[in-house]
């Protein structure tokens, strides 16, 4: 396989159930808490045509890759109405955790499966070849789901960690970071690429998501094996 396909394709498979696979826990949890806004809007589907975003999911995905960096990405959020739920300020932060959350169990099994095929192999994993292709997008499904959950609890808009914060400030306060949400974009902009730019020393994802990731992918590795 050409060189450049293979990396967009075993970066940007993994990228795109991952993301997916968060979205619908989003809305499968409001589901369940009462608000059915998702389900009526038919994105409680693992189909992935309901979810991409064309620049989030694809375009950035496929840049990063080529350009042998970190690969992040983002799909179009799934609605939720926290109004219609039972609890809408605890509900809401339950519903904001079950992305993160459904990325590490998926993490979890993930090293399991990759630890099984490495136990039959000697310890390694098979990198040639049709099986070489399934098992760095497997390796990478673990690497994509344990940065997407660390990365999404920054407790900041519009990352799901803010809507936790949102959800345990008191009320007064709560309503003042919820102000914030509608300069979602810039505030991401300026937390991931203009910082990093002026100030080495605050780049977020250097100092704070890679290390907990690292941390995490260790523990999954000391437990499950074949990720060495």
């Amino acid at each position: 396989m050409n060189n450049t396909v293979w990396q967009i394709a075993v970066w940007l498979i993994p990228l795109v159930i991952a993301i997916v696979f968060h979205e619908v826990a989003h809305g499968y949890l409001a589901r369940l808490l009462g608000d059915r806004t998702a389900e009526r809007e038919g994105r409680l589907t693992l189909n992935p045509i309901r979810h991409v975003d064309p620049i989030g999911t694809v375009l950035v995905p496929m840049v990063l890759a080529l350009a042998h960096v970190p690969i992040f990405g983002w799909a179009k959020p799934v609605p939720v109405v926290a109004s219609r739920m039972r609890h809408p300020r605890r509900d809401m932060a339950l519903v904001a955790l079950a992305g993160p959350g459904t990325n590490l169990v998926l993490a979890a099994i993930t090293a399991a499966v990759i630890g099984m095929v490495a136990s039959r192999h000697g310890g390694a994993l098979p990198g040639e070849g049709l099986a070489g292709f399934i098992n760095e997008n497997l390796v990478n499904f673990l690497l994509i789901n344990v940065f997407l959950a660390i990365f999404n609890l920054l407790p900041v808009p519009p990352f799901d960690g803010g809507h936790v914060v949102e959800a345990v400030l008191p009320r007064p306060l709560a309503a003042q970071y919820a102000r914030l949400r509608p300069f979602a974009f810039p505030v991401m902009l300026i937390l991931l690429v203009v910082l990093p730019s002026i100030a080495p020393g605050a780049n977020v994802v250097a100092r704070i998501v890679y290390p907990i990731t690292e941390a995490v992918i260790g523990v999954l590795a000391r437990t499950f094996g074949g990720l060495g």
